[in-house]
């Protein structure tokens, strides 16, 4: 998952530093604005998709089971499986609602950017469609597991 939302995340990352990136110059400018607000947030969606991301390798890893020991006062202690499903289960449907309109994009207008650039984001957006399903999937594998210890 980290490595599926990895094109949209660089994209954005180029889009902060100023590249039009497929977006026309009034565009990127309506989008990034002129004070760092603009790309400040382009980086920190950036940074935290990828967090959210990384965030599901602990429903296949063990320390999605157990607290890692090198963590103060938890360390070893089991972990609630509703503490992991709960969230991740959230995670699918908000994930859902947000990138499956995505499957859409080439029929919409963008007058804001250029013919190649609604290319180039369709396809570092499309692939996050699969972000909720692949979530769904392991986060079922990790509480078909969890039950049965």
């Amino acid at each position: 998952m980290p490595l599926l939302v990895l094109p949209s995340s660089l994209w954005r990352i180029g889009l902060a530093v100023g590249l039009p990136l497929g977006y026309t110059e009034q565009g990127l400018r309506d989008l990034i604005g002129t004070t760092m607000s603009g790309p400040l947030y382009l980086v920190a969606l950036s940074v935290l998709t990828e967090v959210a991301a990384l965030l599901a390798l602990g429903l296949v890893r063990p320390w999605g089971e157990v607290v890692p020991h090198w963590i103060p006062l938890l360390g070893g202690r089991t972990i609630p499986r509703l503490a992991v499903t709960v969230p991740a289960w959230l995670g699918v449907a908000v994930l859902a609602l947000l990138w499956t309109p995505f499957l859409f994009w080439w029929t919409l207008p963008h007058v804001d950017m250029t013919a190649t650039g609604r290319l180039l984001v369709g396809f570092v957006y499309v692939p996050l469609v699969a972000w909720a399903p692949l979530l769904a999937a392991v986060t079922l594998s990790y509480q078909r597991r969890r039950s049965v210890s």
